[in-house]
């Protein structure tokens, strides 16, 4: 099984986000869906997320990640310093919760939305799933 990411494709800080992790991870352990497409809202589904979710979310081996959970597992995966970030597994889940919703509620206020997903190019392409 894939190691797959959700992200809100149309959040601009999402996009970024996801820019970020492909630059730091040159083994291409991850692959992408947007929660709009109809794998994101499969995948969504089959994991009994709702549909509604206001959070990137991770899969890996059969389990999927919410929230800050969802972001530790990711950069704990990263190349360089980023694994370190791990390291805050140690706050208690709903204080990062609170720090991650507040940045959630507000990601489209402080960074913008697009009126559609990104268009990735051809070699980064074969990462987002169709």
């Amino acid at each position: 099984m894939k190691d797959i990411i959700l992200f809100d494709g149309i959040c601009n800080f999402c996009n970024q986000s996801v820019q970020f992790v492909i630059k730091r991870d040159p083994s291409h352990i991850f692959h992408f869906a947007s929660l709009q497409s109809d794998i994101g809202r499969n995948l969504l589904n089959e994991y009994g997320i709702n549909e509604n979710v206001n959070s990137v979310v991770y899969i890996t081996n059969g389990k999927a990640y919410v929230k800050s959970d969802a972001g530790l597992q990711i950069a704990r995966r990263l190349n360089g310093f980023w694994k370190l970030l791990y390291i805050f597994y140690l706050v208690p889940t709903p204080i990062r919760d609170l720090v991650y919703d507040y940045i959630a509620k507000n990601r489209y206020k402080w960074f913008g939305k697009s009126d559609s997903c990104m268009i990735p190019s051809p070699e980064i392409k074969k990462r987002f799933l169709e």
